[in-house]
This record gives structure tokens, sequence and C-alpha cells, in this order.
């Protein structure tokens, strides 16, 4: 096994354990609803403070169920991560083309030559890691 596999493992184990964990210790039982947000924990001990109390806001939209409401922010988490997963992967595969090119250049290869269609233009331009850092 590499070491980024027992690193991806670990990570990986580490994140299963923060989720299972409170369940199996049962932190939360002794609430009436133990795993709300804290938008529903801070408006209880608003009113808790101060019963009187008027928002100075309302929702735009408030959803018909809970159920509907969990299933809205987990789409919205994973809007979040593919957008984060996609930067991430494109800005890894250009430092891997330059890499790619800067060892073609240093082994006398033309970079363009075998490179796909419309590939030309961009090998071609002149490449300044030292000004991009």
């Amino acid at each position: 096994m590499s070491r980024g596999a027992k690193i991806n493992t670990l990570l990986l184990l580490l994140v299963a354990a923060l989720a299972v964990l409170p369940l199996v210790f049962g932190m939360g039982d002794h609430k009436k609803e133990p795993f709300t947000g804290a938008d529903a924990e801070a408006e209880t001990a608003i009113t808790e403070i101060e019963p009187d109390y008027e928002p100075w806001f309302s929702p735009l939209y408030e959803p018909p169920s809970g159920e509907i409401e969990s299933a809205l922010f987990a789409l919205q988490a994973a809007l979040g991560a593919g957008v984060l997963a996609y930067y991430f992967g494109l800005r890894r595969g250009r430092r891997q083309g330059e890499l790619r090119v800067l060892a073609q250049r240093e082994d006398g290869q033309d970079p363009a030559a075998g490179a796909p269609d419309g590939a030309e233009e961009s090998a071609a331009l002149p490449n300044r890691p030292a000004e991009r850092a």
C-alpha cells in the first residue's frame, strides 16, 4: 500500500468516526431535537432570553418540511463541492500540462508535435513558470 493510499484511508476513517461517534455515544439524547442546526438553537435561546423578540427579516422561501430543507441544504453542499473539485482538478491538470511541456522542451522535443488539434497554439506559447509564482 502506497503512502498516499494510507493517508487517504486514514482520512476516510477519521471522517467516518466524526460522523458515527456522536451517534454511538448518544450525544444530544437529552434534547428534544438532537441534531438541529445552529439557527434553530439560536432561535430557541433568543426566545428564552427575550420572549417578545421580533426578527428583523423573514426567509424568502420556507420549505414545507424539514426533509425538503435538508435535501436543499445537501444539494447546495454537493454543488459547492463539485465546483471546488472542478477548480482544483483543472488547476492540477494545467500544472501537469505545463510540467509535461517543460520536460519535452528540456529533452529537445517539439511540444506541439503529436498534440491534439487546437493544442498547437497553446503549446507554442512561451511558458514562464517563474512569473506565475
